[in-house]
């Protein structure tokens, strides 16, 4: 059903009032500061968020709301065929890949929102129309999956957090969203776009005293169609390419939280920030599977450091998250082993994903706004031959040589939560000027519970 008044009122709320409003407030109902000058002791229960407050919410950060427009030139060369995915969300995401998922966790139960293309594109239109009428609750049911009952979070203890969270977060009445970056399947879309005849990247690895990785035979040098005459300034480092990866993903992440901080402002809840970037106590917390590599092959030690490190006791076993699962199904698997049984099967599963008979480009053109979808599916080419083999040695060589894809980065990362709660506005009214609330704070249960 729709939200009824509190809908109303928010869809009328204005924009340039949540940007100017928009704060971090930490203290809600419930909570205790022990010591400072503003100790202080909430005297109301806390009072956890509604499935409606959070369904309103999980919108802002990653609500499916229409098709993608995808206006781009998709003849070869020209590098429309980049796009992987025709549908929109709340935020942008490059390529309409949809890097980041986002979890939901609040003492009754821990949630994975499904992407876009996590869904059958069958279902897609009638998640368009429940976003469109404003049914937000029924659109969070049909995108959440429980993976696990209560509450999900790694320990308080340092590094897992941070001193200045410790007297607000996880707090029992609170809702903690958590985005989670799956960085493998835009790694693999953008070498394909960088690999191919028209751009011809070159890829060195700077760890193994800047040798090809894996591209060698691909070399113009050799007869090839890479440029690795470095005068040709189209040659990039292992490291290099994963920074701008991992950036570009880690982005569309801070859209989800600056939306939902909007949000919050707009529905007059509290809420914060947090950092949630310890590399893997979170996915831990989520169950994720997980995989310990040793610190040598971790770094790409060669033979004669790793024998170091074993032999000083240096090294130590890294915990690496894999993918979420739920009873053996994977719901969130990067394009990379174990959920492929190489990274040449990852690789043709993008192409697939985008070219199959059902892809992105083929049949799945019917789910898009295009007029003429026959003319895409005509026009857009998958990547020949030669450049989808040299992204197959490229993933190979990182993969064999790291043990993992990709090499620096682990194939998801948090970064960043944001815990959402009620505000106790006594306590605000107490330590702060007037203008610390605002209208709709101090509105929010009328609007909301009444």
């Amino acid at each position: 059903m729709a939200l009824g008044m509190p809908l109303d009122t928010l869809a009328r709320y204005p924009l340039l009032d949540a940007l100017r409003d928009r704060r971090s407030r930490r203290f809600g109902v419930g909570m205790q500061m022990d010591s400072g000058p503003m100790a202080y002791r909430s005297s109301e229960p806390g009072l956890p968020l509604t499935e409606d407050e959070e369904a309103v919410l999980a919108f802002a950060a990653c609500g499916i709301t229409g098709y993608a427009l995808g206006d781009l030139i998709y003849e070869p060369g020209k590098g429309g065929t980049i796009m992987a995915g025709m549908t929109g969300r709340t935020v942008a995401s490059g390529d309409a890949i949809q890097t980041v998922s986002v979890v939901v966790t609040n003492e009754k139960a821990t949630y994975l929102l499904k992407r876009p293309r996590d869904f059958d594109r069958k279902e897609l239109p009638e998640l368009h129309d429940l976003a469109r009428r404003g049914e937000l609750t029924e659109l969070y049911r049909r995108s959440r999956v429980e993976i696990k009952n209560g509450r999900a979070a790694p320990p308080l203890r340092r590094l897992y957090n941070l001193a200045v969270n410790d007297f607000s977060l996880y707090d029992p009445a609170s809702t903690y969203f958590l985005p989670v970056n799956e960085l493998t399947f835009l790694y693999i879309n953008g070498v394909m776009e960088i690999l191919d005849e028209w751009n011809g990247v070159f890829l060195l690895d700077e760890r193994a005293s800047f040798r090809p990785a894996g591209v060698s035979k691909f070399a113009r040098s050799k007869g090839g169609h890479l440029h690795d005459d470095p005068r040709d300034e189209r040659v990039l480092t292992i490291q290099q390419l994963e920074s701008l990866v991992t950036e570009f993903v880690t982005i569309e992440q801070g859209m989800v939280i600056q939306n939902l901080a909007l949000m919050a402002q707009a529905m007059g809840l509290g809420g914060f920030p947090h950092w949630a970037a310890h590399p893997f106590g979170w996915l831990e917390a989520l169950g994720c599977r997980m995989q310990k590599i040793p610190a040598s092959r971790y770094l790409g030690m060669g033979p004669v450091l790793s024998a170091l490190a074993r032999a000083l006791g240096r090294d130590q076993v890294v915990p690496l998250g894999l993918g979420i699962e739920k009873d053996g199904k994977p719901l969130l698997a990067p394009y990379c082993p174990p959920y492929f049984p190489s990274m040449e099967a990852a690789v043709r599963a993008v192409v697939d994903f985008k070219f199959g008979d059902d892809g992105v480009f083929r049949g799945g053109t019917r789910f898009s706004l295009w007029r003429d979808p026959s003319s895409i599916e005509t026009t857009a080419k998958a990547p020949s031959a030669a450049a989808q083999d040299a992204t197959v040695a490229y993933c190979e060589y990182v993969y064999r040589r790291y043990g993992r894809f990709p090499a620096y980065a682990p194939p998801l990362r948090t970064i960043l939560g944001f815990q959402a709660g009620h505000v106790d506005r006594s306590f605000y009214e107490r330590f702060y000027r007037p203008e610390a609330l605002s209208e709709t704070q101090r509105r929010h249960r009328e609007l909301w519970h009444s």
